[in-house]
C-alpha cells in the first residue's frame, strides 16, 4: 500500500517554502493530525521557528464533540492555552471571522479532513476564512488530505444562486471529487476570492483512491461521520435530513439507515430493488434512534450495504429511495419546516439539493429522474474543475 503523506507534514518539514512572516493562526479541529499521531496544534506550539498565536474551529468545535447545528461558543484549548475562537456560533455573522483577529497574523493555515460532499461545511468555513485573508493580508496555507470517496467519480446537480447557504455556497455538484486543496484554488481563482493562497500538495495520493487505501488513519470528521461507509453514502443520503425522516441519527449507523415509524420496510425494499440501483443491495431494518428525529420510537425502514463502492451511485440511490417513499406514503413523508443551517426562509430540502424542483415534483404521478436531468449542469462544472486539479 502506498502511503499518503498530508499537506500538514509537508508543511512542517518545509516552513520556509511555505509560510511568510512569524505568527500563525491556524483553523483546525481533531482531524488535524500529522503523520506520526500528533496534532497539528502541540506540532506548531512547539516549534520555535513561529509563533501560534491564534486557534480558530469550525462546525462540531475543536474536538468534533458537538452534535450537527449545535452552536459553539469561544473556548480555550488546554494544550496551548490559547483561545479558540469559533466560526459557528449563534448567528450567521459567527461563520465568517472578525477582520481583527486576522490583523496580527501572518499566516492562516487550514487543516481538516473534508469528506467530498458539498454539503460538508467545513470547506465554507475555509472559503470565509479565505475572504478574510484577502482583506487583511493574511496568508491562507491550505495543508491537503484526501477526498475519502476518491477524487474521480463526480455525481449531482449545482446549487442554483437563489439556493445558496452554508451546505452549499458554491455551485458544486453533490458529490464533487475534489481535495479541499482543489476547492481553494477553485474558490480563489474562479470564484475570485483573491487572496495571498499558498496550497501545500500531498504526496502518494491517486485520484483513484478510497480512503483505506491511502495507510493514513481514520478519524471520524465529525460524530456522524463515524466510517468512511458513512462518506460513501452521505452525498445521497444527507439530502434525507431534509425531510422528518430518520436518517440513522441516535445510532450507530448514521445515513447507512433510514427509516419512520410508519414504514413498512418489505414494500419499500420490493419497490427500490425494482430500480435496479447499481453497487448496492438494501436490508429490512428496525432501530431505535437515541437523538434527533423519532427519539426513543422503534423506526422500520432499510440499511444499505455497499457491494461495488465505484459502481455505487448516492445521490441516484437516495433520489430513488424518496421516490419509493412518497409512492407508499405520500401523505405521511412530509419536509423538515424548521431552520436549517441559519436558514428560515427556505426548506432544508431545497437547500440541500440546491434547487426547489425535486420537491415540487416529487409527487407528481408522472415524476422521473430524467426531468430532473443534471448533465448539462455538469457538463459546464467539470472543465472548471479539471482547472483546479493537483494529482
Amino acid at each position: 500500500m502506498t502511503q499518503t503523506i498530508s499537506g500538514i507534514d509537508h508543511l512542517l518539514s518545509q516552513p520556509k517554502k511555505y509560510l511568510k512572516g512569524k505568527t500563525v493562526g491556524l483553523l483546525v479541529n481533531h482531524t488535524s493530525l500529522t503523520g506520526d499521531g500528533k496534532h497539528s496544534i502541540e506540532q506548531f506550539h512547539s516549534n520555535s521557528s513561529f509563533a501560534l498565536q491564534a486557534l480558530f474551529a469550525p462546525e462540531h468545535g475543536l474536538y468534533g464533540t458537538a452534535q450537527d447545528m449545535i452552536h459553539i461558543s469561544n473556548e480555550v484549548d488546554p494544550l496551548s492555552g490559547l483561545d479558540i475562537k469559533s466560526l459557528y456560533g449563534k448567528s450567521e455573522d459567527s461563520l465568517t471571522p472578525d477582520p481583527a483577529l486576522f490583523q496580527d497574523i501572518d499566516n492562516l493555515v487550514f487543516d481538516i479532513q473534508d469528506v467530498g460532499a458539498r454539503y460538508y461545511t467545513f470547506i465554507y468555513t475555509m472559503a470565509n476564512c479565505m475572504t478574510i485573508c484577502k482583506q487583511t493580508g493574511t496568508r491562507m496555507v491550505v495543508c491537503d488530505r484526501p477526498n475519502p470517496i476518491n477524487g474521480i467519480a463526480v455525481e449531482g446537480n449545482l446549487v442554483e444562486e437563489s439556493w445558496r447557504s452554508f451546505v452549499g455556497q458554491y455551485p458544486l455538484p453533490n458529490r464533487h471529487g475534489m481535495t479541499v486543496g482543489e476547492l481553494a484554488l477553485m474558490f480563489n481563482y474562479h470564484f475570485d476570492i483573491q487572496c495571498d493562497l499558498q496550497v501545500v500538495p500531498m504526496t502518494g495520493w491517486k485520484r483513484e483512491m478510497w480512503y483505506d487505501q491511502t495507510g493514513m488513519v481514520w478519524t471520524p470528521p465529525s460524530p456522524n461521520m463515524p466510517t468512511l461507509a458513512t462518506a460513501t453514502v452521505y452525498p445521497g443520503m444527507c439530502l434525507i435530513e431534509g425531510t422528518l425522516l430518520s436518517e440513522g441519527r441516535g445510532t450507530t449507523l448514521p445515513f447507512e439507515q433510514i427509516g419512520a415509524p410508519f414504514i413498512d420496510p418489505q414494500k419499500l425494499k420490493a419497490r427500490l430493488d425494482s430500480k435496479h440501483l447499481p453497487g448496492v443491495f438494501c436490508r429490512p431494518q428496525y432501530f431505535k434512534p437515541m437523538f434527533q428525529k423519532q427519539a426513543g420510537e422503534v423506526c422500520a425502514g432499510l440499511q444499505f450495504h455497499i457491494t461495488d463502492r465505484d459502481q455505487f451511485k448516492p445521490l441516484l440511490t437516495t433520489l430513488e429511495l424518496l421516490r419509493a417513499i412518497a409512492e407508499l406514503y405520500p401523505d405521511q413523508l412530509q419536509w423538515r419546516t424548521e431552520p436549517y443551517e441559519y436558514v428560515s426562509d427556505r426548506l432544508a430540502i431545497d437547500l440541500l439539493y440546491g434547487n426547489s424542483k425535486f420537491r415540487e415534483t416529487l409527487f407528481d404521478p408522472d415524476f422521473s429522474l430524467e426531468k430532473l436531468d443534471d448533465s448539462k449542469e455538469l457538463e459546464s462544472f467539470l472543465p472548471v474543475r479539471k482547472e483546479y486539479l493537483i494529482y
